[in-house]
């Protein structure tokens, strides 16, 4: 009875079980997603669009992303996926890659910012199109175009959204592009310390201190800023000069060289160049600053933040058209206002500058940039009596120029070789009366007036006679007489004499009992004898045949 009760009852609690489990399945069941409002009274077909578009976009499917998203905007104009739509047309041409791509994706973003400048994803317009001039960036001795142009675009992003996330991200990437720019500089200083033009050079590290302080060598380049101002000094000791101006020049150039070399002792005190900084200053008998803390803890962080560079970098730096960057600081504010870069022109004004200094302290330079003049040479006041004319002075009017005598002539004077120059009269000496009168002719002078008869003789008799011509001087003659012409009165040249004909030439051999071999006219000439070149080895006169082709000698 107790079994049947007991089996009744199992009976029962698995009937119970079996009724129960589908409630208990039901409340178990996850509750369905609700359905977007959106989306129940419309299909939204310029989201559906969009989202296709970014799935074509994220498989690389470049064109068929960019016509969808051009319909888009085209199809439907109040749609609030306009904006995004724009910036993805622009990333379809960016990730493109080739050149006329990226200048078309810089184009969509600029219109991008122009339409929607207050937007967020405008930084990030102004980021990719940094970055398009980032990666076609060059190593330093290439083309640095586009590096300037990153430098730029990376500028303008900071600039205009320094409130942007991607604020961090952009100054660190201009600080590389910094640092291949600073090694451009560097690179053309050094080219020039080989050809020792140290106005270059000069011109070259400074301009790298003062527009890219965290480059990495820059405590190299303050060490060779500093050594060209002493071999400007080792120069001005070899120039021939007064001492106290030498010494003075000398003394600028070692000051600015020291102070050169002591920015390495407190603005890099840790890098490897300081060493040779600290030696130089104790050649120099300079007293060795010492850094401060906060100086030391600057220098190590930027030490400490640049990145590692191992073998496998430097190997692919010799197959990459890329820059090498790793040793770019990592911190640190980077350069927003560049200053005016120094050129060499500028340097050479400078030198001209400290000479002038130098020489005449206290003398205020010209307009141009020149020295004041001596203190022997007059500054004002006319041009002494009797004195060649000074350059800058006016010209002679000719209402200035004393007038003549009416009376006055000009006349001939012939001098004989050994007479003294000095002695020649060059013109007519006016007197007291107004008119003129010949000086009297001194010894050795014959006058010549131009009448027949005269006993001068002619030059060309002189040099006939084998005498040296007669040096002519200028006497006094009356008024309209005409000169005579100088030279034998009988100038016809005599005919030209034939030359006696040279007799015919005979060619003698003298020989014993051998008669010479002479051409006779109507004859031919009588071939030569065949020589025997046999022995010679030269395959113009004798070819060669079979293996002797092979056979060199």
């Amino acid at each position: 009875m107790r079994r049947i009760r007991s089996t009744i009852a199992v009976l029962l609690a698995a009937a119970l079980l079996a009724t129960a489990s589908p409630v208990l399945a039901k409340k178990k069941k996850k509750p369905a997603a609700p359905v977007p409002v959106a989306t129940a009274g419309s299909k939204q077909p310029d989201r559906e669009l969009y989202d296709k578009a970014m799935m074509n976009l994220k498989h690389g499917r470049l064109d068929v992303a960019r016509l969808q998203l051009q319909a888009l905007l085209n199809t439907y104009p109040e749609s609030e996926y306009q904006m995004r739509a724009k910036l993805a047309i622009g990333d379809t041409w960016y990730k493109a890659g080739d050149s006329a791509s990226l200048t078309q994706a810089e184009n969509e973003y600029k219109d991008f910012i122009t339409f929607f400048p207050t937007a967020p994803e405008a930084a990030q317009a102004q980021m990719r199109v940094a970055d398009i001039y980032f990666h076609q960036m060059e190593k330093p001795d290439r083309d640095f175009q586009k590096t300037v142009r990153a430098e730029q675009e990376y500028r303008l992003m900071i600039q205009q959204f320094p409130d942007s996330p991607l604020v961090p991200e952009a100054r660190q990437k201009l600080r590389e592009v910094q640092e291949v720019l600073a090694e451009r500089q560097f690179e053309i200083g050094q080219y020039y310390v080989t050809r020792a033009n140290w106005a270059a050079t000069i011109a070259r590290y400074q301009t790298v201190i003062d527009t890219y302080p965290l480059f990495s060598k820059a405590d190299l380049t303050l060490l060779g800023l500093g050594d060209a101002y002493m071999a400007e000094a080792n120069k001005v000791r070899t120039f021939k000069g007064p001492e106290s101006v030498k010494s003075g020049l000398v003394k600028i150039y070692e000051d600015r060289a020291a102070d050169n070399y002591d920015k390495i002792l407190t603005r890099y005190p840790l890098e490897p160049r300081a060493g040779e900084a600290k030696q130089r200053l104790t050649a120099m008998r300079r007293p060795l600053p010492n850094p401060t803390r906060a100086e030391l803890a600057e220098n190590q962080a930027e030490i400490e933040a640049r990145a590692p560079v191992t073998l496998r970098s430097r190997a692919l730096l010799l197959v990459s058209r890329r820059p090498e960057v790793l040793e770019a600081s990592r911190v640190g504010e980077p350069d927003m206002d560049p200053p005016k870069p120094t050129l060499a022109p500028d340097i050479t004004k400078q030198n001209i500058a400290i000479y002038n200094e130098v020489v005449r302290p206290g003398a205020a330079p010209g307009a141009d940039g020149a020295a004041a003049s001596d203190a022997g040479t007059s500054a004002a006041g006319a041009t002494p009596a009797g004195a060649p004319p000074r350059t800058g002075d006016a010209a002679p009017k000719l209402e200035d120029v004393p007038a003549t005598s009416a009376d006055s002539s000009v006349g001939l004077t012939v001098t004989s070789p050994g007479s003294s120059s000095s002695s020649t009269s060059d013109s007519s000496v006016p007197n007291a009366a107004g008119s003129s009168a010949t000086p009297p002719s001194p010894a050795g002078v014959v006058p010549f007036t131009g009448i027949p008869g005269t006993t001068a003789p002619p030059l060309a008799d002189a040099t006939a006679r084998g005498s040296e011509p007669a040096s002519a001087s200028v006497v006094s003659q009356p008024k309209g007489a005409a000169l005579p012409s100088v030279g034998p009165k009988d100038a016809t040249i005599p005919a030209v004499e034939k030359p006696v004909d040279a007799p015919n030439q005979v060619n003698e051999v003298k020989s014993s009992g051998a008669t010479p071999t002479q051409s006779v006219a109507g004859k031919k000439k009588p071939k030569r004898a065949k020589e025997d070149k046999s022995d010679e080895s030269s395959s113009k006169d004798k070819k060669k045949k079979g293996l002797n082709k092979l056979n060199p000698f």
